[in-house]
């Protein structure tokens, strides 16, 4: 699970949009990027995941196609072998504003069979798109087309997410106001609650802070209402890239 830009912890974060990680390449150039994020909480599409957690990602790209691995490991997945371990993978491309993947998410929990890939593996479809630096707003849906998605019945009942977010900068400080709905019903939904639902509104504030003359560490604060959970979250997080 991630917010956007696509996958990224934001509004992921996803944020950013991202619940999967496309990258848009100018050049013909193969890139290896590695990076991970210190968060103290992980809260994704306006539901709680975990406490304090550390989310590695690797993103291998070339000419607009991309396949990134991400991962979060909870502070307490050892004393909570039920939760606490997600292991992310998605395939993208991005071309322009226009970005497309699938994402194979797996989030069972320290020490489950990552193979059972009817039951424990999510897999979902994510197009979205960008309107570029003039109006920086950024657009993804987001549908499970199969595997553990499922309702009470066994049915699979096709959860979908629907986010926008629009990028600003104020004092030197990136702004990120974003929402998050849900069309349906679906694994987003707090138990009891049927059809359209608003998941997310959230707020997110960055900036590196310089440490030396060649090194700053970016940081973020998010804070998220989740109407749908009745709930509220707020962030804080490091970045190293």
């Amino acid at each position: 699970m991630k917010t956007m830009t696509f996958r990224q912890p934001v509004l992921a974060a996803t944020a950013l949009l991202m619940s999967f990680t496309t990258f848009a390449q100018e050049e013909n150039k193969f890139e290896i990027a590695p990076a991970a994020d210190l968060v103290s909480s992980y809260v994704w599409r306006g539901v709680y995941q975990t406490g304090p957690s550390v989310q590695p990602s690797i993103a291998l790209s070339y000419a607009g196609l991309s396949l990134t691995a991400w991962g979060s490991t909870d502070f307490s997945s050892m004393s909570d072998p039920n939760k606490g371990k997600e292991f992310d993978l998605t395939v993208g491309y991005g071309i322009g504003g226009f970005s497309i993947g699938v994402t194979d998410y797996w989030w069972a929990g320290e020490g489950k069979r990552y193979g059972n890939y009817s039951n424990s593996h999510f897999f979902e479809g994510a197009v979205g798109y960008n309107f570029g630096e003039s109006f920086p707003l950024g657009i993804t849906w987001s549908t499970m087309f199969a595997g553990g998605d499922k309702d009470a019945d066994g049915d699979q009942q096709f959860s979908t997410y629907v986010e926008a977010a629009y990028t600003f900068s104020v004092l030197g400080v990136d702004v990120t106001p974003g929402i998050g709905v849900s069309p349906w019903t679906g694994m987003y939904h707090k138990e009891g609650k049927d059809g359209f639902a608003l998941c997310s509104i959230a707020l997110r504030a960055s900036r590196e802070i310089k440490i030396t003359d060649s090194f700053s560490l970016p940081v973020f604060a998010q804070c998220i209402v989740a109407p749908n959970q009745d709930n509220v979250f707020l962030v804080f997080g490091l970045s190293i890239k």
